[in-house]
């Protein structure tokens, strides 16, 4: 599956439209992006059950500042609307394989309870 890019307009859209949504943060000035490039479009062949996204930092800055990206390239993933990965610095395909395995396994229930008894725990402090 070609890897799409990620924009304002589309943003609310892949996210709510995709299961899994991984987010490649970048920008062309940028050589560990350059080098993480490749990787990420390989790694979007493999596994047409996710979505992956690019989003050039250079060109949606209004996106990058939302994510509070400070430090390219960064990758970002959703699954089911809630952000579950956010780590800036390239993954080695081994690495961005190991990620996805893990986010496929992840249950998802457990995941909204856990952030339900987090911001109950916030609220109270």
């Amino acid at each position: 599956m070609p890897v799409q890019e990620l924009n304002t307009t589309n943003l609310e859209e892949t996210i709510k439209n995709n299961d899994i949504v991984i987010i490649d943060f970048w920008a062309p000035w940028c050589g560990p992006c350059q080098t993480f490039k490749p990787i990420f479009h390989e790694s979007a062949e493999k596994h047409p059950e996710a979505t992956f996204a690019s989003c050039n930092t250079e060109e949606q800055q209004e996106l990058a500042a939302m994510f509070q990206i400070r430090s390219i390239p960064t990758v970002m993933v959703f699954k089911e609307q809630v952000g579950v990965f956010s780590q800036p610095g390239m993954l080695p395909a081994d690495g961005l394989e190991q990620l996805l395995d893990k986010v496929k396994e992840l249950n998802m229930d457990e995941v909204r309870s856990q952030i339900a008894a987090q911001q109950e725990t916030e609220m109270k402090a």
